[in-house]
């Protein structure tokens, strides 16, 4: 199975392009979007090479989750914390965007490595910015603290309109997904994702990963939930998460796997799809195949018996 990568491949094209060539001073002016509805433009000017712009507008959140100025809870501090002062948070943002920041490539570092460092993690702001409360919950939890005045039940935006829940304890924190897929056939293939996922993870060779559990109904984690949040044609999956799972290095995977699991099964959905289509096709060509060899070879001349060939004659043809 296949990971999606944290950092914006195109967008970490046009940092490291940039940065290779400030003193071309090129005009930058590009949109683009990722999947979850995720929105990105990125501008810089020949007066300034140095300085650039770059928006991000996230998923529309549904009521149940919380922002904070238009950001998720922690946006602002995990964004300080990640980049420094190479960035500048402008307030308020581009019109139609959740986000602006202001990036200073002067203030690089000269060191090679370090420098592709932080602009990997630059290309990263989506996982910094959506990433940051799910971050704040599992640090408390690599603590054995609970996260103070929140509510038991804490809904986070990872698809427009759409959220997953978290339940924080001191000792274990529980994910449940509601998964919610428009096409019909997407949800069944997905729905025996889900469950072949469930079958995994008893495993031998995965025994230390987070315990997870397929359901049809809500389970009892998403009592006090909005009605409107329940409606999942493809289940609930619950993943529960004990301390081992986020120390250390292991938190930012944590994350990242956890507020994109829903695009991660979507591609694996469609892939499914491209792949029995293909078998598909592949078995009508050999059935097409089948049949022609089949047909009579018209073009070929009857044979006697005698295997003389003879030509049948009309009836003005045989009276002459």
């Amino acid at each position: 199975m296949i990971l999606l990568q944290s950092h914006s491949r195109y967008l970490l094209q046009i940092l490291s392009n940039r940065v290779q060539n400030l003193e071309k001073g090129v005009e930058l002016d590009c949109h683009w979007v990722e999947f979850d509805d995720v929105r990105y433009h990125i501008q810089a000017s020949m007066k300034n090479p140095h300085l650039l712009l770059l928006s991000v507008s996230l998923p529309n959140p549904p009521r149940e989750t919380v922002f904070v100025g238009g950001l998720p809870l922690g946006a602002i501090e995990a964004i300080k914390a990640a980049y420094g002062l190479l960035v500048q948070i402008l307030d308020p943002p581009r019109d139609g965007f959740n986000l602006t920041m202001k990036l200073n490539l002067s203030k690089l570092s000269p060191d090679e490595e370090y420098k592709n460092t932080l602009l990997v993690k630059i290309a990263s702001v989506r996982e910094v910015v959506m990433g940051a409360p799910l971050r704040i919950f599992l640090k408390h939890l690599a603590s054995r603290t609970v996260a103070p005045d929140v509510d038991r039940l804490v809904a986070l935006v990872h698809r427009p309109m759409e959220s997953f829940f978290l339940v924080s304890q001191a000792e274990k924190v529980t994910v449940v997904f509601p998964m919610i897929f428009k096409d019909s056939i997407d949800t069944v293939l997905a729905t025996s994702f889900l469950q072949e996922i469930v079958e995994a993870r008893r495993a031998a060779g995965v025994i230390n990963a987070p315990s997870c559990s397929w359901s049809s109904s809500p389970p009892l984690e998403l009592k006090g939930a909005p009605v409107e949040a329940l409606s999942a044609n493809a289940g609930f999956i619950s993943f529960v998460l004990f301390p081992r799972h986020v120390e250390g290095k292991k938190l930012d995977k944590a994350v990242w796997n956890l507020s994109t699991f829903h695009a991660y099964v979507n591609y694996h959905v469609k892939c499914s799809e491209g792949f029995m289509h293909t078998r598909m096709r592949r078995q009508v060509e050999s059935l097409i195949q089948a049949l022609n060899r089949a047909k009579p070879d018209t073009e070929k001349a009857k044979k006697t018996g005698h295997s003389r060939s003879f030509k049948r004659l009309s009836l003005k043809e045989a009276r002459s």
